[in-house]
Parts: C-alpha cells; sequence; structure tokens
C-alpha cells in the first residue's frame, strides 16, 4: 500500500480517485433503482435499501474529492432516516432524490 513517503503515492490515490469518479454512475443507478422499488408507499425494506445506496455515497464521496455529491447524499439521508421515523413525509423527500440524480448525471464535481 502506498504511503505518504512513496513517490508514487499521489499518483495512486488519483487512480482510486478516477476509480470512484468511474463508479458515479452506477452509484447514481442503485439510488435511482431504490427510489423507483420505493414506489408511492415504500415499505421498511424499500427505504432501508433507498438508505444503504445513499450512505455508501455520502461515506465515500468526500474521499474522493466529490464533496458535494457526499454532502448532498448525507443531507438526503438524514431526511430519510426522519421519514423512516414517521417526521418527513415520503413525498416530499422524493422530489430532492430525483433533483440530486439529475445534478449528480451533469457534473458531480460541481457544487449542487
Amino acid at each position: 500500500m502506498a504511503t505518504p513517503a512513496d513517490p508514487g503515492y499521489r499518483q495512486h490515490l488519483q487512480v482510486l480517485a478516477d476509480k470512484y469518479r468511474a463508479s458515479v454512475p452506477q452509484r447514481m443507478a442503485a439510488i435511482e433503482a431504490a427510489l423507483l422499488a420505493a414506489g408511492d408507499t415504500p415499505g421498511p425494506g424499500a427505504l432501508e435499501a433507498l438508505h444503504e445506496s445513499l450512505h455508501a455515497v455520502a461515506g465515500s464521496a468526500g474521499s474522493f474529492g466529490l464533496r458535494a455529491l457526499g454532502d448532498e447524499a448525507r443531507r438526503l439521508e438524514g431526511l430519510l432516516r426522519e421519514a423512516m421515523a414517521g417526521a418527513w413525509e415520503w413525498t416530499a423527500i422524493v422530489p430532492q432524490v430525483r433533483r440530486y440524480l439529475a445534478w449528480a448525471q451533469q457534473d458531480p464535481a460541481e457544487p449542487f
């Protein structure tokens, strides 16, 4: 494993960042699939699948230079947790997730 003292450290990090960026379309597809599967009246399993998809992006995107992508996933993840607890209406979250997905298709490195 590369360490900061290794000459190729930054290059290794860039390779990892490029690999992550290449995976963004699949990550967004997973979020979209979970959103579609949830439908109009999602059950707990559907909400959990969407939560897991958002959580995966929230926890990793910033580490690879896509801070806005991760920050917005984290915000949506929080809203979804609140909806799962009954504090938010599902119908208020759906358009926000759709807007996130549309933005991510353009350039997830740009501010949301």
